[in-house]
């Protein structure tokens, strides 16, 4: 098992039960980390409170425990890409894959870049593939896919969600580079609908509102072979859940991917909101939201507490390597 070391906070972990972890003493400890801007590229995520910090975890009976804060609303943003992965993959019997890559970039989530020679979005984790997966997913139009989209995250949630659509408005009108992809990806034949009907579908599946407790169940979901733990329902197969976390092993911190996998060990995906998403395999799913973000997008006190969470939970995918 991974060996525990002191952190940058002073604090010594020691390998804890997740069933008695003291969630609040590790908000209180994050709670001193400062530094990062919350993102403006929208009005909505721009008013987001930047003293925000909710917490929740979800264990394999389905208990969840949480935080202050944990049921704070906010939209999804780019933390939804995971899901539409997997509802691609579903919708698709699997051949979305012929149509996007799920190698690493090294480049921002919002890269003008397309895989050379293919034409097709490198993974789906950055903004060229979450639109494409979101524009195969079943449905009659943009309405249909709407309707899809928010009908498999509710099942993923174990709750019914709802969109702002303030939210997925300004997404949409303001999304100019989501709009050049989805220009590109048609320019290569890889899309298949108008541009800005992939642009409108993905934008509101950003705005689809969840709190740091629906995403945790979210995150649980896969963890768990595709069956949602609180509701005991099958969402998705096991195949399409392992595909998913191993995508997000690999791509979801972005161009930090490969640091955060040595560093926290477990599979995430990151977002604009200040959200994290984790799914560790077999154990529990995870959420922290967050608002201020680092340079690479990334909440810096979602960051610090899944460091925490890694350390004394022994939760690192990799960890037995280590002793």
């Amino acid at each position: 098992m991974a060996r525990a070391t002191r952190d940058s906070l002073g604090a010594m972990p020691s390998r804890r039960d997740a069933r008695t972890y003291d969630l609040k003493d590790l908000r209180d400890r994050v709670m001193r980390e400062s530094g990062g801007a919350v993102d403006d590229s929208i009005p909505q995520l721009a008013e987001a409170d930047p003293e925000l910090l909710g917490i929740a975890m979800v264990m394999p009976d389905g208990s969840v425990r949480t935080t202050e804060q944990a049921d704070v609303a906010f939209s999804v943003q780019s933390a939804v890409k995971p899901f539409l992965f997997a509802l691609a993959l579903l919708d698709t019997d699997g051949e979305v894959l012929d149509r996007i890559g799920i190698e690493p970039t090294g480049e921002a989530f919002d890269a003008i870049k397309l895989e050379s020679g293919t034409g097709r979005p490198p993974n789906p984790m950055v903004n060229a593939g979450a639109l494409l997966t979101a524009a195969v997913v079943d449905g009659d139009g943009v309405e249909g896919r709407n309707e899809r989209i928010l009908r498999g995250l509710s099942a993923f949630a174990g709750r019914e969600l709802t969109v702002d659509e303030d939210v997925a408005r300004n997404e949409h009108l303001l999304g100019d580079r989501n709009h050049a992809l989805a220009h590109l990806m048609r320019s290569e034949g890889t899309l298949r609908i108008s541009a800005d009907d992939a642009v409108a579908v993905y934008a509101r599946a950003c705005a689809v509102l969840v709190d740091a407790e629906a995403l945790a169940v979210m995150g649980a979901t896969l963890a768990f072979g595709g069956v949602n733990p609180v509701t005991g329902k099958r969402v998705v197969p096991a195949a399409v859940a392992r595909d998913v976390v191993s995508v997000m092993a690999t791509c979801g911190v972005y161009d930090g991917s490969g640091r955060w996998m040595r560093r926290v060990g477990i599979p995430a995906k990151s977002s604009v909101s200040g959200a994290i998403v984790l799914s560790v395999p077999e154990t529990l799913g995870a959420a922290v939201i967050s608002p201020p973000l680092d340079e690479q997008g990334t909440s810096v006190r979602g960051s610090k507490a899944c460091d925490l969470l890694s350390a004394e939970l022994d939760l690192h995918v990799f960890g037995s390597l280590g002793d």
